[in-house]
């Protein structure tokens, strides 16, 4: 008998049909919205929570908080109310509301913080419940179990699906669990993958997309396993967005279209390849913003 729990990972992988044009290149797309909860951050969540439970780090009289930009919490307010357990989660106050609604639909507490500071508010908030106030974070932008997540489940899933002839991998850069865990395993199986990162370019703001400064950078952030960084404006990635619904039938948010556009800029300096770009999370908890407004 299989539980929610089980649903997580092992999401479909599809070939673009209409924005790739370079015939020599296979561009596919990981869909991530089709986990549970409904983006990648399903995989570390139940990955951190998993590992710390087993540990003995947290049981069910610990009080969790955690920042979050929107998917991460979705992902652990699923997660934790399965097991039981308590937690906050704290993000920007101008996080859209399919956000907020749904994490309290699975029973977490919802913390918002000014938006002019950012996610870097709420981490800061976070960390001074954690240091003062006996609360326990999950930190996935410190937690090894983050990457470890993607290590175990997307880079085997990648390297099985394609064949083992994935040359690419493309991914949008948040807390880079996805990139390190994926990097880490791909390049173990073959060294000549090459590993793209996707940031926004200067002033840009993509949900999910970021340019650290220096001291928020995560902690278990690896220059060393990117060997390529590929920069999008925020006009670049709404408009890839759109074309990725209209296209190819993928309704996702605009990290993806980033990530798709990048992808894009990547297989034009290509002569051939099998590309594979992440495809974060679904469009519904963005309609109420207006990034399908035309």
């Amino acid at each position: 008998m299989s539980t929610i729990l089980d649903l997580i990972g092992n999401t479909p992988l599809v070939e673009a049909q209409q924005l790739n044009k370079n015939k020599n290149v296979k561009l596919y797309f990981k869909l991530e919205g089709q986990n549970p909860g409904g983006s990648v951050k399903d995989r570390p969540a139940y990955n951190m929570i998993k590992s710390a439970i087993e540990r003995g780090d947290i049981d069910k009289n610990t009080k969790l908080i955690e920042a979050t930009s929107g998917n991460t919490g979705i992902a652990l307010a699923l997660i934790a109310n399965l097991y039981q357990l308590n937690i906050e989660l704290v993000m920007p106050e101008n996080a859209t509301k399919e956000r907020v609604q749904t994490m309290r639909a699975y029973g977490a507490k919802v913390t918002l913080t000014p938006s002019d500071r950012g996610i870097e508010a709420a981490r800061d908030y976070a960390d001074n419940k954690v240091a003062h106030e006996g609360y326990v974070g999950l930190n996935q932008f410190a937690n090894d179990d983050n990457w470890k997540a993607h290590y175990k489940t997307t880079g085997p899933e990648i390297w099985n699906d394609t064949e083992h002839k994935v040359t690419h991998f493309v991914s949008s850069m948040g807390t880079t669990g996805t990139i390190m865990g994926t990097s880490t395993f791909l390049k173990e199986k073959n060294s000549d993958i090459k590993i793209v990162g996707v940031q926004p370019s200067d002033n840009a703001s993509i949900p999910g997309i970021r340019k650290w400064p220096k001291e928020y950078l995560p902690k278990i952030f690896n220059p060393k396993k990117v060997d390529q960084v590929i920069e999008v404006s925020e006009e670049e990635a709404r408009a890839m967005t759109i074309r990725l619904a209209k296209e190819e039938g993928v309704f996702a948010g605009m990290s993806s279209g980033g990530a798709t556009a990048a992808a894009l800029k990547l297989i034009e300096t290509l002569e051939e390849g099998v590309v594979v770009s992440i495809v974060c999370d679904r469009g519904d908890r963005y309609l109420s913003s207006d990034l399908f407004e035309e």
